[in-house]
């Protein structure tokens, strides 16, 4: 790669979203990025089903337009397009984790709305690019802020408030914007971030909105300065009005923007989810199965569950009210709840039926959470089991399944992908889209997956 000479931030990272190319990226790299664009676009077909999915569907129905909204066979503008599939992505707590945090949710509706206004091809290698740039520039924005429990224990979402610089980043690249202009669509997608916490005590769906605007502002963002509209080329800087001064006060961390910038490539750390909840409940749930499995028993042999836990995840989790989708995925309780009583946490697990189990829910009011104040915001809880026979067990798991250190296998990925798929595509479709996702470099045209996905 080249080196860019830029003045201030702003500038070193529109430098690096304009001059990286796709040799740049290692192969590994880019096997995990594909690995992340099927994973997102088969929460999306499954998303584009779900009630607020086809509720924020209903809000654009009368807006024309040429973009499609996967999972239907409607089409609108490419905006609206980011948008609703940027909703549906995110609407099942399904999508991928550990970028901005849930940065396939926010990149790939906006990448594929600018793919289908670019006005020429873009192929494969381009495309992979432009995500890999997504999820870089996103991230990014997030360590500066200080961390994910910094930020988001702060009250923001930074699926929202972050990830609109990852689809104004892969945006631009893909509509051929320049340094200058790539500027100004990072510093325009500043003025678009936001998205805050409030629907946790609720079980509201607001969250499923946040990647959906997300997507939009930063496609908009990249619109704009295409146009040559101007953005801020200070928005990281410590002025009055900028967005680490202004969302981050006390714990900006500016040096993270671009700290080892195209060495250290932070899609590498993400996450691809088995469990359709809260990436936050996850390393209990495989930590509760193994426990299972190491004492021999079922829910009928198990007296107490105790999970002690950081304070920011009680605060995201803790919730025992299961009366929404929305709220059940976020609750630790009901997940270990229905791992015991179901033996799974899939998507299933998070229906209408189940969350109505009389033994779910007798297990959500059983199960104990205790805060420990020495253990670190960032760290996954420890999971302890007594059986009525008086046997105890504790784990703590530090990577759970999913993780780039425990990842799914290929196998369990692609079943993951035909059961999300096949809830709004036929068969025939996933595996004609499987095909090409898996060969995706060597596509000279990726305008052509939309044939597939609606």
């Amino acid at each position: 790669m080249s080196t860019w000479q830029g003045v201030t931030p702003m500038e070193r990272l529109a430098q690096f979203c304009v001059m990286t190319r796709f040799e740049d990226l290692p192969a590994a790299l880019v096997s995990q990025a594909k690995r992340h664009i099927l994973d997102t676009f088969c929460a999306a077909l499954a998303g584009a089903g779900s009630e607020v999915a086809r509720q924020a569907q209903a809000v654009f129905a009368a807006e024309p337009g040429d973009t499609p909204i996967w999972g239907t066979d409607r089409r609108t503008g490419a905006a609206q397009a980011a948008t609703l599939n940027g909703i549906a992505a995110h609407a099942l707590e399904l999508d991928d984790t550990g970028g901005c945090d849930h940065s396939g949710a926010v990149v790939l509706p906006a990448v594929m709305a600018a793919v289908s206004m670019a006005g020429r091809p873009v192929n494969g290698r381009e495309f992979i690019t432009a995500v890999v740039i997504g999820y870089e520039i996103a991230r990014r924005a997030l360590e500066a802020c200080g961390s994910y429990s910094v930020h988001n224990g702060a009250g923001w979402h930074s699926t929202a408030t972050c990830g609109v610089f990852g689809a104004a980043a892969a945006s631009a690249r893909i509509l051929g914007l320049d340094t200058a202009q790539t500027v100004s669509a990072l510093g325009i997608a500043g003025s678009f971030s936001g998205g805050l916490w409030a629907f946790i005590h609720d079980g509201s769906q607001s969250k499923k909105l946040h990647s959906g605007r997300a997507a939009e502002g930063g496609l908009l963002a990249a619109r704009f300065a295409q146009q040559g509209i101007t953005g801020p080329s200070q928005l990281f800087e410590d002025v009055w009005g900028g967005f680490l001064k202004t969302l981050a006060g006390s714990t900006a961390v500016p040096e993270a923007l671009d700290k080892d910038l195209g060495l250290v490539w932070k899609l590498a750390r993400c996450s691809i989810k088995p469990y359709a909840a809260c990436r936050g409940t996850h390393s209990a749930i495989d930590a509760l199965g193994l426990l299972l499995a190491e004492l021999d028993v079922g829910a009928g042999q198990i007296e107490d569950i105790q999970v002690t836990l950081c304070q920011f995840l009680q605060d995201m989790c803790g919730g025992q009210d299961v009366a929404s989708l929305a709220a059940a995925q976020m609750s630790l309780r009901y997940a270990l709840a229905a791992r015991l009583v179901l033996g799974h946490c899939r998507l299933e697990a998070y229906d209408d039926v189940p969350r109505s189990d009389r033994r779910i829910a007798q297990w959500v009011s059983r199960i104990r959470l205790e805060v420990d104040p020495t253990l670190s915001q960032d760290g996954e809880p420890i999971v302890s089991v007594r059986t009525q026979d008086g046997r105890q067990a504790s784990l703590c798991v530090d990577i759970p399944l999913g993780a780039p250190g425990n990842p799914l296998s290929d196998a369990a990925l692609e079943e993951k992908f035909f059961s999300l798929a096949g809830r709004t595509i036929t068969q025939q479709q996933a595996q004609a889209l499987l095909a090409r996702l898996q060969r995706m470099e060597t596509l000279e045209s990726t305008a052509e997956l939309h044939q597939w996905l609606t």
